[in-house]
């Protein structure tokens, strides 16, 4: 966190410190964790306290006195989200109530070159709602309304602040839920899920926000109206719907979203599988989906994870297993016996030490309420975690779990695992204290090495996380130099003046010549190749 604030930098494009800089108040950093904007403003040199007062001035004129706060206490709480080894507190926060005013805020920071930052409920993890230092945070908590549910469409039309789990709250009467089910779904918003392309432990089977949303409205970083898709199975013009979700706020500020709802099945049931080793674990998870099996859910938990858990909620889970398995079927009676009974036959067949299968309702739950409350079981042994979200394919689990084992030893640092583990994507969790400098480096290099092994073994850096600031040097690992250019022609083509949330997603060539690892394809010429590299 920043001092006082005049202390506040101020003489760079980006409002953020240059490579090897340190920043006030926080532990020495190697390198810096955000990139410059992509057109800096010439009103970035004015002294932080004469912008603050510019900013102020001209966002009193569109919102009331309680919508607008500036003053550094009542800013601390905006400084980070979930991912809260990364702080700065922004210039100015506004709290609008109506889609007028949210047009409004962004017109009068588009006229004047202010950055915007678009925040929810700030549970994110890779520090995507974090605030620009120069910027203003564009708050959207009010916006918290449920417009309509149609049972008949099996659509609800709601505001971007409502939590994901109060959709499901307002559709259950119907009979109906949503899908998507991210472990903080009790706090996160459906603003944010489109945001980060969010999933949950049932995506496997239903899919992640993308499969589940049928249209999202907005404003550009001009204030503008937009709109992506439709409540008909096709839009006109292009399909820009699939563009904006997962865009990380990138390309511009959503309002309000249309969502699918899909009937609550008649039966649930859930297996609890042990093993006594990781990479039997592992292969059955393959093996489940090679028999053509699409489970409700697949997740995977470590030892050390299910050893925390379980001091946590007491779920019942074997503390003797190297690993464990959470099946779920779900559908008619006829439908979860059937696929109940063959999913038993695959894990036995793949080394199973143990399978409990729920009885009931309340077993069920029992299971899932250990899986949902793995991050906050986490944060009961260790003063921080950095949980990463890197995704890789499904033969490939038990690699990567063994990989993590040596990071461990390598990096003098301990390691729980929770995997999505159907569709292979990961959640482990590295756990430090960030109040010492050494192990806050030490923890992002261990989170880096896992992303970049996660992208050798054929996977990606992000599976609903985003990217945010903290991968954002392992992007340049996943995407070669045009690849990235590319995505920075669709910022542009967005945003032109890079105003809304800059410095996240894609990182500058400048930034990736720093890191010293971009990727360049097979065949494609590397630059400069007769220089010396070291």
């Amino acid at each position: 966190m920043f001092g006082p604030e005049g202390d506040i930098l101020r003489h760079l494009p980006s409002a953020f410190p240059p490579h090897g800089a340190d920043i006030p108040g926080r532990p020495a950093r190697e390198s810096n964790f955000m990139n410059a904007p992509l057109t800096p403003s010439a009103q970035d040199s004015l002294p932080a306290s004469t912008r603050q007062a510019q900013v102020v001035q001209a966002l009193q004129a569109h919102l009331p006195a309680h919508a607008l706060i500036w003053h550094a206490e009542d800013t601390v709480p905006y400084e980070c989200d979930g991912l809260t080894a990364y702080r700065q507190r922004p210039l100015v926060v506004a709290l609008p109530e109506t889609e007028a005013q949210v047009q409004a805020v962004l017109k009068a920071c588009h006229a004047i070159g202010v950055p915007v930052v678009a925040r929810g409920a700030g549970t994110g993890l890779s520090g995507g709602a974090m605030p620009h230092a120069l910027g203003v945070t564009l708050s959207l908590a009010k916006f918290n309304r449920i417009l309509k549910i149609d049972p008949v469409s099996r659509t609800a039309i709601v505001q971007c602040g409502v939590r994901n789990l109060a959709i499901s709250e307002a559709a259950a009467p119907f009979n109906l839920y949503y899908a998507p089910d991210p472990s903080s779904q009790i706090a996160c918003t459906i603003g944010g899920n489109v945001a980060e392309n969010s999933g949950g432990v049932h995506c496997l089977k239903y899919g992640l926000t993308l499969h589940n949303v049928l249209r999202v409205r907005g404003f550009t970083a001009e204030g503008d109206p937009i709109e992506f898709g439709g409540e008909a199975l096709d839009a006109p013009g292009l399909d820009l719907l699939a563009l904006v979700i997962g865009s990380e706020g990138m390309l511009a500020v959503t309002t309000e979203v249309t969502v699918k709802l899909v009937p609550k099945p008649q039966l649930a049931r859930c297996i609890m599988a042990s093993f006594d080793d990781v990479r039997k674990a592992g292969d059955a998870v393959a093996a489940v989906i090679a028999a053509g099996i699409i489970p409700a859910g697949l997740e995977m938990m470590d030892k050390p994870m299910t050893a925390a858990v379980e001091d946590f909620v007491h779920a019942g889970y074997d503390l003797d297993a190297a690993a464990i398995l959470l099946c779920e079927s779900d559908g008619t009676l006829e439908e979860v016996e059937e696929e109940i009974g063959r999913m038993t036959e695959v894990l036995r067949g793949c080394g199973a030490t143990a399978i409990t299968c729920s009885s009931s309702e309340d077993e069920r739950l029992k299971f899932w309420s250990g899986r949902k409350n793995a991050f906050p079981a986490s944060g009961r042994i260790s003063p921080d975690y950095m949980c990463l979200d890197s995704t890789i394919p499904r033969k490939r689990l038990a690699d990567i779990l063994l990989a993590i084992q040596q990071m461990e030893i390598k990096y003098q640092l301990r390691c729980c695992n929770v995997f999505h583990a159907g569709d292979g994507n990961l959640h482990p969790l590295v756990l430090f204290d960030a109040n010492d400098p050494d192990q806050l480096h030490r923890c992002e290099l261990f989170g880096a090495d896992i992303l970049e092994t996660s992208v050798a073994m054929g996977g990606t850096i992000s599976g609903e996380h985003g990217v945010g600031i903290e991968k954002l040097n392992s992007m340049c690992v996943q995407f070669t130099a045009a690849e990235n250019e590319q995505m920075f022609g669709v910022k542009r083509a967005f945003d032109p003046a890079g105003s809304l949330n800059p410095g996240k997603l894609i990182p500058t060539l400048q930034r990736c010549a720093e890191y010293g690892k971009q990727v360049f394809r097979a065949g494609q010429p590397q630059p400069f190749a007769d220089l010396p590299r070291f």
